[in-house]
């Protein structure tokens, strides 16, 4: 075999599931346009229930199982992460807006000493 050859363990069962997948999220679509005279909590309600039906269909082929396991192990790395107070993110934002607006006038002042230059070197005054 050759090594980029991937491994399917799911094979065609897998496709179906998928189909069915698709094909319960085009109904949802289908009949949340078809049935538009009801209500819209009776429609969000079938939308919502084929919605969940098909995650839970998608969620037992292997690339939902790895979905999952790949979700889970982002939320372990999200507790991991130090969040920054309060004060530390009020900090963090004024020493960028003071950092934007120096630069700003740093830019300013160098375009207007270029439009100087320019204007004597042209004879054209703004």
């Amino acid at each position: 075999m050759n090594a980029s050859t991937e491994n399917q363990t799911g094979g065609s069962l897998d496709t179906l599931k998928w189909g069915v997948t698709f094909l319960i999220l085009a109904g949802a679509v289908f009949g949340n346009y078809y049935f538009s005279n009801e209500s819209v909590l009776f429609r969000a309600i079938g939308v919502v229930v084929a919605v969940i039906i098909a995650a839970f269909i998608a969620a037992q082929t292997e690339k939902g199982r790895t979905f999952i396991e790949f979700a889970k192990e982002a939320r372990t790395e999200v507790r991991k992460v130090v969040w920054p107070t309060r004060q530390e993110a009020l900090q963090t934002t004024g020493i960028v807006l003071v950092a934007t607006l120096v630069m700003s006038l740093i830019l300013w002042g160098i375009d207007s000493l270029l439009m100087w230059i320019v204007g004597l070197i042209t004879g054209v005054s703004a």
